[in-house]
């Protein structure tokens, strides 16, 4: 081979040497600034990860944490176990409804018209078949106390549903039903006043003397008028204001509006009589402002 062959080839084999370099050069050089950049970029991806990881954790716990004591204080109000047999000096809340000892007992299988409920008279009149069926029932009590109850459930407010009777052993549900003061309510009672009905719409005693509204038709048709029911003895009513467990009281020998707040010593024997203007009151500036004052003792 000759000297300018092999100067040609050693230039060639120079230049081959020098593209190899820049070629490994060029792949070298990036791969730390790759490494940093893949590196941020993992950090910022796990960064972000956590972070909405943590956030829905966050609010998965905080949703459930919310599911969970809500679950736990409905399971708390409406699976709390029935108390056994209770008796004791009632006060009438309505015509289907008493309380003994601070404890709302609503009675089972019937229905009596509505506190604001008015119906027909014989002569076509209307009249205030709820307030009347209320007063009878305080009068019937007032007979033979202490009354007697025994609970088969708890309604939808939370008020104990029971059967119960008077001192003398009468049944106080087959009496209203039997006196026209109430129905029979099928959807719980299975028909086991139908026969004490028969006997009311036959005389035509209570609402069969005339034209009424089922209770529970009247008050899906007034709902306004309905009023709100409360449990005393919880303390807060179903509709979340406080309960209404103070009673307004009109004294039968001065007249004089007392109320009588839980504890105090005529509290449980006090017997709140609609009809002759009593009342239930849910504080105590609520009852001074409508002109009761506080008892004595």
């Amino acid at each position: 081979m000759g000297k300018v062959q092999r100067h040609q080839g050693a230039n060639q084999a120079d230049r081959w040497r020098k593209r190899a370099g820049r070629r490994r050069l060029s792949r070298r050089l990036p791969r730390p600034l790759l490494g940093l950049l893949l590196l941020g970029v993992g950090t910022l991806a796990a960064a972000v990860t956590q972070f909405a990881i943590h956030s829905t954790a966050g609010q998965q716990i905080t949703s459930g944490l919310q599911t969970t004591i809500g679950l736990q204080s409905t399971i708390a109000n409406w699976t709390e176990p029935l108390p056994g047999p209770m008796q004791g000096r009632a006060s009438v809340i309505d015509g289907d409804t008493v309380e003994i000892a601070g404890q709302r007992i609503r009675f089972n299988g019937i229905d009596a018209p509505e506190s604001r409920q008015y119906c027909d008279d014989a002569k076509g009149f209307e009249y205030p078949c709820g307030r009347r069926a209320a007063q009878a029932l305080d009068e019937f009590l007032a007979a033979s106390r202490p009354l007697h109850c025994s609970f088969v459930d708890r309604d939808r407010y939370g008020r104990l549903v029971g059967n119960c009777e008077r001192a003398d052993g009468r049944s106080v549900q087959r009496w209203l039903v039997g006196q026209g003061l109430a129905l029979d309510w099928p959807r719980y009672s299975s028909g086991a006043f139908a026969t004490e009905q028969g006997t009311a719409k036959a005389a035509r005693r209570g609402v069969w003397q005339g034209r009424f509204d089922q209770p529970w038709d009247w008050r899906a048709a007034n709902a306004d008028k309905v009023e709100k029911v409360s449990q005393p003895s919880s303390g807060l009513s179903v509709l979340g204001n406080p309960g209404c467990n103070i009673k307004g009281n009109v004294s039968v020998n001065s007249g004089d509006h007392i109320y009588h707040l839980p504890g105090q010593e005529h509290y449980d024997e006090t017997v709140i009589t609609a009809s002759k203007g009593e009342r239930w009151f849910c504080s105590e500036d609520e009852a001074r402002a409508a002109g009761w004052r506080k008892a004595r003792r």
